[in-house]
């Protein structure tokens, strides 16, 4: 199962298809973002991201995530791309990532419904997470039944967070499954829900 996007370009760069010098700077602010989060988190306060670390992040990052084929999406804010990142996936629905899913933290519990094309699926909004070194996030997934498809979107600023939720929102709708059919293949046709 592949999955496809039509991300406002006005909002969002791909670090997904963009190899080379294509979207190079701001693949390396993401980066280097998401490891210094990775840094406070660890309890290493005041340490950026390393930007060596971040340019060779960023060379084979988009070689690892062409390799997923369709199964993993990442996205920047366009115009502040240290701001936040976003990364959609795709996981085959085990037994073991159901009980993972099952014993999750009790803050887990507090999703809302979130209808999109994709179905119904589950938003959390964590703006003051538990662990005061952990970033504000949301997270949106979608159980197909037989896959787990999961926006996750980290920002670094608390106090913008709130801000974002409804661009966020609108990344979520924009994600899709390519079919991988070719004509006369099926003869079901796909409706959004109502």
């Amino acid at each position: 199962m592949r999955l496809i996007s039509s991300a406002d370009p006005s909002l969002w760069i791909p670090v997904t298809g963009s190899l080379g010098f294509t979207g190079r700077r701001h693949r390396k602010a993401a980066i280097r973002m998401l490891m210094a989060q990775a840094n406070t988190a660890m309890g290493r306060d005041g340490r950026p991201g390393s930007r060596v670390g971040a340019w060779l992040a960023s060379q084979a990052i988009p070689l690892a995530m062409r390799k997923a084929d369709g199964r993993v999406l990442a996205w920047t804010w366009k115009a502040e791309p240290e701001l936040v990142v976003a990364m959609a996936n795709v996981q085959e629905l085990t037994p073991q990532l159901r009980t993972m899913r099952a014993m999750m933290p009790i803050e887990y519990d507090d999703t809302e419904s979130f209808p999109t094309p994709l179905g119904v699926g589950e938003k959390l909004l964590m703006p003051m997470p538990a662990n005061p070194a952990s970033p504000p996030s949301a997270t949106y997934t979608w159980d197909t039944g037989t896959h787990l498809i999961t926006l996750t979107a980290v920002c670094s600023d608390r106090e913008r967070f709130g801000t974002l939720e409804k661009q966020l929102d609108d990344l979520a709708r924009s994600i899709r499954i390519a079919a991988d059919l070719t004509g006369g293949e099926s003869n079901v046709l796909q409706l959004p829900p109502a």
